[in-house]
């Protein structure tokens, strides 16, 4: 496998499916996905697998026990792009390059605050049309992000 261009990393996922339709994007796309505790699954979840299909052993993923965690083992100049609406540019306007994180949080609540101002200058947002519209789903928030970090880079290693 060749090594991975991005990285995906999910705060608190709280939906089996989506995580697994993820896995099989990271899957499609060497991208490496990281999954920050608490779960609001199980991993041996029915729903997880269903999603996943047989692209679970296709995917280099880990799991944390935190942020905390996930953040002390990041590599020295990281460069972390948190996705959550209300931030200050659109997604399309960030220049991704390889090695970069995208990082998502849970579906229900989004990413912390705290976490989002610690970040505030790679804080993306997927622009929204519909007032009424609460969000989009979470799996195809982080196909849009990925696969323009993607395009960026000329959709390296495309077979």
């Amino acid at each position: 496998m060749p090594p991975a261009v991005l990285h995906v990393v999910l705060v608190e996922p709280e939906i089996a499916p989506n995580t697994g339709n993820i896995a099989r994007l990271c899957a499609a796309t060497h991208a490496v996905l990281h999954l920050i505790e608490p779960l609001g699954f199980r991993l041996d979840d029915a729903q997880l697998r269903r999603a996943g299909m047989d692209y679970w052993r296709q995917v280099t993923w880990q799991r944390w026990p935190g942020w905390p965690a996930f953040a002390r083992a990041l590599p020295a100049g990281a460069r972390l792009w948190l996705v959550e609406q209300g931030g200050p540019r659109r997604y399309t306007e960030a220049r991704f390059a390889p090695g970069d994180y995208l990082v998502f949080g849970r579906e229900t609540a989004g990413l912390p605050r705290a976490l989002l101002e610690e970040y505030r200058e790679h804080w993306l947002r997927v622009p929204m049309f519909n007032p009424a519209a609460r969000s989009l789903n979470l799996a195809n928030c982080v196909a849009l992000v990925l696969y323009e970090a993607l395009r960026q880079q000329g959709f390296p290693g495309e077979v």
